[in-house]
């Protein structure tokens, strides 16, 4: 039945997407077809996608599975982070207090704005020219 068992989690951040699924196992992970050294080279971009298995304290005894696209390495590791968090309060729902109470179970909606017509970003309009 543990070898069945998977539990599936959808992150977001910016304009990432991670698909997670959480297998029981050794730890192993699959980034998109790399381990995650290789997909996150950045170890503060490693620690932010891992943190919810520290705080649930399950690093090591789920085998990760992502395929994540869209967005740049900060977005792609925040919606990881927010993926695995979903899984894990799938896998136990014990979990769901400490996780919101950290915070990973919120998703960050935070996204560019737009550019306005006229204005040189979303804001930053031309330079005033009295004469």
């Amino acid at each position: 039945m543990s070898e069945l068992a998977q539990y599936m989690g959808t992150g977001k951040r910016k304009t990432s997407v991670a698909r997670v699924i959480l297998r029981p196992g050794d730890g192993v992970t699959w980034f998109n077809g790399r381990t995650i050294e290789d997909y996150f080279p950045r170890p503060a971009h490693r620690v932010l996608a891992l943190a919810p298995l520290k705080v649930a304290e399950a690093e090591g005894t789920y085998d990760i599975r992502v395929r994540v696209h869209g967005g740049g390495p900060s977005g792609q590791a925040g919606a990881v982070r927010h993926g695995i968090a979903r899984a894990l309060v799938e896998a136990d729902p014990a979990l769901r207090v400490p996780l919101k109470r950290e915070g990973f179970l919120t998703r960050d909606a935070r996204i560019v704005e737009r550019k306005k017509a006229g204005l040189h970003k979303a804001r930053k309009a031309p330079q005033f020219s009295k004469r």
